[in-house]
Parts: C-alpha cells; structure tokens; sequence
C-alpha cells in the first residue's frame, strides 16, 4: 500500500485489515484471508515480528492502538503541524509505520527517503526537506557518525530504537549535532513504550502504560496500545495466539523501574533471550554488542560489520565468537583486542570468524539463529 493512502483518513476509520508482508499456507491461504475470515479483525495492522531469534509470528494491533500510541508520542515530544519527518525505516515495521500514524494525528509532514539507506542521502534529503523529525536505528546512527556527518540545522528530534544504543555512540552522535533521543518499545506496544526527552537523561515511561516486573526484573506491560495477539503457522495452518488485555504481555526483557515524583523511568537491562553460561556464568550479549559498537569507534574501524554470537562449547557450555564481514585481518585483530580489554575473564573472545555478510533483519538487529547456522 502506498504511503500517502496510510495518511488519509479513510485508512484509519475503515474497518480493513493491512499486512505488513504477507505469506500463506500450504495450501495458499494467506493471512489476509485467515484474518479477515476466521478472525473476523477489523480495523486492524500485522506486521511480522523484527525479533533475531525464533519462529516467524505477526503482531496484531488495531488501527486505532497504533493512533494511541502516536498521539502520546507527539505529546512527549511536543509534535506538531509545523514539524516534518524524513520516513528512512520501512513501513512494514512498527517503526517506520508509527512515523505514519504520528504524522496523521499531528497534521505534521512526511517525506519518505528516496533509495535504500545511504547516510550521506539521508543527510542531504534531511537539508532540502527541511526535516525536524526522524526515527533511525542504531546501526544508521552508528554509519552517520562514522562519516562524521554534521546534523542539519532543523533537526530537532531523532528517535533512536529497534535496539540499545552504546552511551558511546550516543555521545558521538550528539557532538555531531544529531539531537537522538533513546526510546524503547516493541511491536507489540505499536510503538514507544518509554523515551528520552533530554539530552542524556532517563527513559521516562510513556502515560498510557501499566508497567511491572517479576523477581528477575523481567517486564510485563499492560495497555489500551498493546497488540490483540499473534498469528502464526503450525501444521501448515494458520492459527491465533492472543494476548489478554488483564494479564498483559510478559516480554522476555529485563528491565530496571523506578519513580521521581510523578514520573516513572524505565532502563533497558537486556533480553532473557540474550543471555548465555559461560563457564556457570551468566554473560548478556546485548551489552558485549554495545561495548563491541564503542570499540569500533574508538578505534575508527568503520568500514565493514562485525558483531558477537555464541556458539556451543563441549568445557565451557557456550563460548563467544567474533564475526566479522569485510573487514580485513589486521582490523579484526585489533578489534578483538580492543574487546577483550574491556570483557570480564570468562568473557573473553578466543575466536573470530569472517563471512560475506552477516545475517540482519530490515532494522539491522543480527539474525543470531541464521549466523549460528554459517558457523
């Protein structure tokens, strides 16, 4: 579906279902059908989860939970008609579609940059459309910073998810003039669940949601925003999943919660899913990355990729490995070294590995599953 048919209000008030990619069955049947037939949704959004582990699933959320969502993010953010995004995530993710429904409920402008990501475009279309707004990922974050590319003069927010950004590459992005501002959320919330709204502060979490967490500070979030439920495939069929508004959705992220007055902050901690033993130890990957990402520009070994999987171990239970792509011998090394000088002993990456490309979904995360399996 066209962009500028999302901006209109017949999408939002009719009561069709979009698919953000679509699939099907064995025997033909796509989501579309098995939405609209045996769900009877109305009204309602899928978009295939961005998640670097596990068996592919879509989100359902209806259309009017993805306008909530957009309106309290325009309040936190003071959003208006007079503000204009520059669109560079695609929009069969939450993240490039809630730049969308932000725009619609605000009456603010939207350009969408022309091509695939290319920093130096990105900055260029920033200047000429005169953007005030745009929502990127770290990795796009990290390839503007690599060129050190100045911000435009009109930007005034850049939101920053789909992933932890290293406070490294927040500060470098900052001395560049690039206003980003850490937000964290997922699909299933159709957006931001907590952000930043100053410079290097706390992530203050967003009204319109009940937070809580269990004795591991595992997150469960309740909400009018949160999705309905999932559809998947088992046995060659369709099938729904749903998520109950009372018991909310237990995430698979740790997450640390505190008060200041009236205000409620969230810190990121890591994913169940990241975490690994090494040697009776539990070691979080999401933080190695982060320190990996910091390394990188320490060192000015921009060129190329690189990140951090486990991998089996017969001794240790799971070990580390660093896979590079396109990066020469020599700057694999030295990021290696650099590494391991800021791990923990048990830590400590032995191996690295070069492959042509390493596995990424649309918003860059790592397909930790797919390079497990080059491995």
């Amino acid at each position: 579906m066209e962009t500028s048919l999302m901006l209109k209000p017949e999408f939002w008030s009719d009561g069709g279902v979009w698919i953000g990619q679509s699939d099907h069955t064995e025997d033909g049947s796509t989501l579309a059908d098995f939405a609209t037939r045996e769900l009877q949704a109305q009204s309602m959004c899928f978009f295939q989860t961005s998640g670097s582990e596990g068996r592919r699933k879509w989100v359902g959320l209806a259309k009017e939970s993805l306008l909530i969502s957009a309106r309290v993010v325009n309040a936190h953010f003071g959003i208006t008609e007079r503000d204009h995004w520059l669109l560079a995530l695609p929009v069969h993710h939450v993240g490039g579609f809630g730049v969308l429904a932000r725009a619609f409920a605000s009456g603010s402008a939207v350009r969408r940059l022309d091509g695939k990501w290319d920093a130096a475009a990105f900055v260029q279309q920033c200047t000429k459309a005169g953007a005030t707004l745009a929502s990127l990922v770290p990795t796009q974050v990290f390839d503007l910073v690599a060129a050190k590319l100045n911000a435009p003069k009109s930007m005034r927010v850049v939101l920053v998810g789909g992933g932890a950004m290293s406070s490294e590459l927040e500060q470098a992005a900052l001395q560049l003039g690039w206003p980003v501002r850490r937000t964290y959320g997922m699909t299933e919330t159709a957006s931001q669940v907590a952000s930043q709204t100053t410079e290097g502060g706390e992530m203050e979490v967003l009204p319109i949601w009940d937070l809580s967490t269990d004795d591991e500070g595992v997150l469960t979030v309740r909400g009018e925003a949160l999705a309905k439920g999932y559809a998947m495939q088992e046995n060659g069929k369709w099938c729904w999943e749903p998520i109950s508004a009372e018991a909310g959705l237990r995430t698979r992220d740790r997450v640390s919660l505190h008060h200041d007055s009236a205000w409620r902050f969230l810190r990121f901690m890591g994913r169940e899913s990241g975490t690994v033993k090494i040697l009776g130890e539990l070691v979080a990957l999401g933080p190695i990355q982060e320190q990996l990402e910091a390394v990188r520009l320490k060192l000015g070994l921009h060129q190329g990729d690189a990140v951090v999987c486990d991998v089996a171990d017969a001794r240790k239970e799971s070990s580390l490995v660093l896979v590079v792509s396109q990066v020469s011998e020599t700057d694999a090394e030295r990021l290696q070294k650099g590494l391991n000088e800021t791990l923990r002993p048990y830590e400590r990456i032995a191996m690295r590995r070069s492959v042509t490309s390493i596995p990424r979904s649309d918003l860059g995360k790592a397909r930790l599953e797919q390079l497990r399996e080059l491995l």
